[in-house]
């Protein structure tokens, strides 16, 4: 019963970061990525405190006791918004979004055969590893979209 809601959730969370990656790549292109970057965080550190503040329940672990390592997810949330900034007006949301989400996926399988951070193994097998050429061959085909629309738009303006 919990399983269709968590995919549901997931699936909305995919559709609002497309939808702030358009968003934060116009105003990056306006603004600068860094201060588009820094408005992200800014918002999202004031709604996480209040969410924290008013309902998050008590743990037994706290940012300063639990492994150091495992503070550097925070830094790579600054590298995704950084790179998806500064990617979404020169190459588009559908190009940048597909790009990020197999960078995601082929990380997430190679994440799960070594159990890296802690994770439990998860080998790859036969679809999984089918699961990779296809997101390489996407990220092909949106690359040669580009491309295309590129030269039209070179040989043939306005």
């Amino acid at each position: 019963m919990l399983l269709p809601v968590i995919f549901i959730l997931l699936l909305g969370g995919g559709a609002v970061l497309a939808a702030q990656s358009s968003i934060n790549g116009r105003l990056g292109a306006i603004t600068g990525v860094i201060e588009s970057a820094w408005l992200t965080f800014i918002m999202g550190a004031v709604l996480t405190f209040l969410l924290m503040f008013f309902f998050e329940a008590a743990h037994e672990a706290t940012l300063f006791s639990v492994p150091k390592w495992q503070l550097t997810g925070a830094l790579f949330g600054v590298v995704y918004m950084l790179a998806i900034v500064f990617a979404v007006p020169r190459v588009g949301t559908a190009a940048a979004t597909v790009t990020v989400i197999s960078g995601q996926l082929l990380m997430s399988l190679l994440i799960d055969h070594f159990g890296w951070l802690s994770n439990a193994v998860r080998p790859l097998d036969v679809s999984r590893y089918l699961a990779m050429v296809l997101l390489i061959g996407a990220i092909g085909l949106i690359y040669l979209s580009h491309q295309q629309r590129h030269r039209r738009l070179l040989h043939h303006p306005g």
